[in-house]
Parts: C-alpha cells; sequence; structure tokens
C-alpha cells in the first residue's frame, strides 16, 4: 500500500470515528432531555395552602384557581374568609396553631405579628428574592416600609400612594352654578349649598352636602388639606401624633361646624361604609370623600335609580396657606408572610416563592387580575377593558382574586385599567397627580411594641373623643382630657418610642 493510500485510509477511520461519537452522543443528548421531560412531566405539583379575606358575598368560581394551578405545577388549597371576619379568624388560626402555608397581613395584624416574627416563627424571605427574576422587580422603598428590624419577611400588594379625593354630584353643582371646589372654602360653600339650596330642585328639605362614616377617614382628609401631619409629624424635635397639630384642631372646627349645620349626616359614627355610599347614590348627599376609583361602581348603582344623575371627581383642595397635600399610604395594602409551622423546609419555602414569581410576570400578573384575555377581557389602546358581555363571569371567577396580587403594574407589568366612563378614567389621572403632593407617615418604617400592643385601645379613645367634639359633647377642654387619658393609656411610651427609632434612623 502506497503512502497516499495509507494516509487516506487513516483519515478515513478518524472521520469514522467522529462521526460514530457525535450520533452516540447526539442519542444520549436526545435520551437525557427524553429523560428529563418525563422528570418533569411526572413531578408532583406542589400543594400549597392559603388564606385571604373575600371582598364579595360568594366563594369564587373555581376556574382561575385551576388555570393558576396549571400554569405553576401547584394544587392551592384557599381558605376564603369574609373580610370582616378576616382579623377574628385570623387570631383563631394563629392561636390554634392551624395556619396555612401563605396568609394575608394588614398593617395591625403585623404589628401583633412582630413578637413572633422575631421569635423566628416566619421566614425571612428577603435572602430569597435575588434568586427570583420577577420578585426580585419589587419596588426597594415599598419593601422597606415592610421591614421588621431591616429585614423582609413579606411580600407586599401595590396600592397608589393616594387615591384620596371628592366623588360629588356634577348635575347638582351645574344646577347651582358651581365649579369643582379649590380650596377648602369652596369646599364648605358647596357642602352649604348641597344641604340649603335644593340643588335637585325638587322644592323639598331633602339633601345634605357630604356623607361620612364611622372611621375618621373623611375627616383626616380635612386634617391633611389643613396642614396637619399624616397620622404623626415631627414638632421641637419629638414625633407626635396628628391630634398634637394646631392644623387637627383647626380641622375639627370645620368638621364640626358641618355637624352643626346639618352639612353632613349627624349619624355619620355609626353609619357603616355600604350605608354611607348609599346616601350618595340614593340622592341623599353630594359630596363623598374617600377613594375616587369608587365613582364607577356608585355610579352604576346610582344611575339605575335616578338616570338624569351625573358624578365627577375632583382631588385639589388647598389649605388657607393656598398650598394642596394628600395623604400617603406606605405603597402597599397588604402583605404575605410565610409561617415556618407550615413552611417547614426552605425547598417548601421556594416552591411557593415561584408560585408568585409567576404572578410577579405580565402572563401571570394579567390572568390573575383580569382573566383570560378575549373571554373576560380585551386590550384597548394598552389598556385591559373588561368584556361587558362578560361581566358576570369575570366578577364570579377573576375579581376576588385581587388579594393575590404581588407588586404593582410598574413592577408586574399588568395593564392597568381601560374605562368608558370618564370619571373613572379620571380617577386615575388623579392618582398620578396626588403623587406630587404627598404628606408621608413619617413612623411608617418605626417600630413601637406599645404601639402594636395597645394601638386599637389607642385609636379608639381618640376617635371617641374628635366624634364626640364633632357632636358638641365635648368642649376643647374635654379633647385635652381624651389626650392625657390616651397618654396615661400608653401613648406616652409610644411617642416616646417612635421618637427614639425617629433619631437613631435620621442620626444613622
Amino acid at each position: 500500500m502506497t503512502q497516499k493510500r495509507v494516509m487516506m485510509f487513516c483519515f478515513s477511520l478518524i472521520c469514522l470515528s467522529v462521526l460514530l461519537f457525535a450520533c452516540s452522543k447526539n442519542e444520549n443528548a436526545s435520551t437525557d432531555s427524553t429523560d428529563e421531560s418525563e422528570k418533569n412531566s411526572s413531578d408532583e405539583p406542589q400543594e400549597i395552602s392559603m388564606m385571604f379575606n373575600l371582598h364579595v358575598p360568594e366563594v369564587p368560581d373555581g376556574r382561575l384557581e385551576e388555570l393558576l394551578e396549571e400554569k405553576t405545577n401547584t394544587e392551592l388549597d384557599i381558605r376564603w374568609v369574609p373580610d370582616n371576619n378576616y382579623a377574628e379568624t385570623l387570631n383563631t388560626q394563629i392561636a390554634t396553631g392551624n395556619l396555612p402555608d401563605v396568609f394575608l397581613l394588614k398593617d395591625v395584624t403585623l404589628d401583633q405579628q412582630k413578637d413572633a416574627v422575631r421569635d423566628g416563627q416566619y421566614w425571612e424571605i428577603g435572602p430569597y428574592l435575588e434568586e427570583f427574576p420577577n420578585l426580585n422587580k419589587l419596588n426597594k422603598d415599598i419593601l422597606k416600609n415592610t421591614m421588621i428590624d431591616g429585614k423582609i419577611y413579606t411580600l407586599y400588594a401595590g396600592r397608589p400612594l393616594s387615591r384620596q379625593g371628592l366623588i360629588y354630584r356634577k348635575d347638582w353643582a351645574d344646577n347651582l352654578g358651581l365649579d369643582a371646589p379649590t380650596n377648602l372654602d369652596e369646599l364648605y360653600e358647596m357642602m352649604r349649598a348641597f344641604t340649603e339650596d335644593d340643588p335637585d330642585g325638587n322644592g323639598e328639605d331633602d339633601t345634605i352636602g357630604l356623607t361620612d362614616r364611622e372611621i375618621l377617614g373623611t375627616f383626616e382628609n380635612f386634617a391633611t388639606w389643613h396642614g396637619a401631619p399624616n397620622r404623626w409629624g415631627e414638632k421641637d424635635g419629638q414625633l407626635l401624633p396628628q391630634f398634637m397639630f394646631p392644623e387637627y384642631r383647626e380641622a375639627m372646627d370645620y368638621f364640626k361646624s358641618l355637624f352643626d349645620k346639618g352639612y353632613i349626616n349627624k349619624d355619620a359614627p355609626v353609619t357603616s361604609k355600604t350605608d354611607q355610599q348609599e346616601l350618595l347614590k340614593n340622592g341623599t348627599a353630594g359630596v363623598y370623600i374617600g377613594t375616587m376609583g369608587d365613582v364607577e361602581p356608585m355610579y352604576s348603582d346610582a344611575v339605575a335609580i335616578n338616570p338624569d344623575v351625573e358624578f365627577d371627581v375632583h382631588n385639589h383642595i388647598e389649605g388657607s396657606d393656598g398650598e394642596y397635600r394628600t395623604r400617603s399610604i406606605p405603597g402597599y395594602g397588604s402583605m404575605l408572610i410565610f409561617p415556618k409551622q407550615s413552611v417547614e423546609t426552605e425547598e417548601e419555602l421556594k416552591g411557593i416563592l415561584a408560585f408568585f414569581d409567576f404572578l410577579m410576570t405580565p402572563e401571570g400578573s394579567n390572568l390573575l387580575y383580569w382573566g383570560v384575555e378575549g373571554e373576560h377581557y380585551e386590550v384597548v389602546d394598552g389598556f385591559a377593558k373588561v368584556k361587558e358581555d362578560n361581566e358576570e363571569a369575570y366578577n364570579l371567577e377573576i375579581r376576588p382574586y385581587t388579594p393575590f396580587e404581588i407588586g404593582e403594574p410598574e413592577t408586574n407589568g399588568r395593564y392597568t385599567g381601560y374605562y368608558d366612563y370618564e370619571p373613572r378614567a379620571k380617577a386615575d389621572e388623579l392618582y398620578e397627580d396626588n403623587n406630587e403632593h404627598l404628606v408621608h407617615d413619617p413612623t411608617a418604617s418605626l417600630e413601637s411594641p406599645t404601639w402594636a400592643e395597645k394601638s386599637e385601645t389607642l385609636n379608639q379613645i381618640m376617635e371617641d373623643a374628635t366624634y364626640q367634639y364633632f357632636l358638641g359633647q365635648l368642649d376643647e377642654a374635654g379633647f385635652e382630657d381624651a389626650i392625657e387619658r390616651w397618654k396615661e393609656a400608653g401613648g406616652q411610651q409610644v411617642i416616646d418610642e417612635y421618637t427614639e427609632g425617629y433619631k437613631e434612623q435620621n442620626n444613622g
């Protein structure tokens, strides 16, 4: 055999070896891929138990739950508890050690759980968030407001920082030649006119200016418009509660005048939110102060009673100094927490966090909040619009799941809503405008063990005193006495604790 033929023969052997090796490798890779696919398809779904508050009359249809399970390979066990019973039910579950893997907390219930958190009964999830590409997008400033001792234990449901403003009878204002009020004097004149000047034109004395309910939320908006702090404010190097500021007292006198003149429902201290809204919807009252986005469902009910009713929304009410202010929330409405008695291993925790990581994707967040595109909603000009011919299914199948939401559109990528009803679309614009005029609560990220223990009692003392002042059952001296009772019941300790934390935070 010539040298040339020998070289050709060797080259052929090399090529054949390479080909056989490649085929063998491809076959192995194919087998490995098939095995992995079979492994994934045979993975048992992770069971996750949850407890959430229910804001609607009926437990939701299971359609969305099934869709979420399919998308995340989970098996969900959801306990739905009516919202007005949620805190009581949660306390019972905690006391009996019957907690689910995940449950919802609000500010007060978080305060009550801080000792248990410090005792190691809940998972610190902060170190795990960076492992999840979507959970890692959560707003760092808002996460800071949820921290306990500088550590993250909860996932938050984002909320606009201020949704507060007026919903009012625009048709009444037009009848009386009134524009949207721009300051406290003009708002007072509107409430007076809605009471005394027969805004509905029926010749009867059957209307009032403002509808209110049993908590101080409506009044606290007036206090902020007057220049009072948001719950707490700094004065002479101390953090003091809002009711120790002169602007709060000015707002009290303003509000008392509404009671004295009959411009507000005098049974406000015992009026429920449902009844408060009913007074606007049925044509008794002309101004409602609260979440401006409520204008759409309230209008739907009102127009069924009176087809000619017109509502509008407005936010810009200046104080005597010409400044507009609105109180800010800490950026979240509720939180989710993970007890170690139920979630026993790190592996289980990561599986649960993976479920919520999916809900932080545009796909997951839109599915959760809006449902199935083309069935429950459609996209119009980049906004999500609930399909009118399937609104009932949306309300039964999708709407109750909103407490599941993590983050906000800026971080989870979900669509914001498209609204045919112009005042509702305007409300979203005013939420954005409110961001330029926020008054923050300086205690949002501070700790007060006394407040965690005694907040319910302390709040009740001052709520009672404030409403008694409005109704003329308490004078200025009596209100001062109530403050002293508040201090003696633990309020002074709260002042001291918040002040110490505030100084440490600012000096740090």
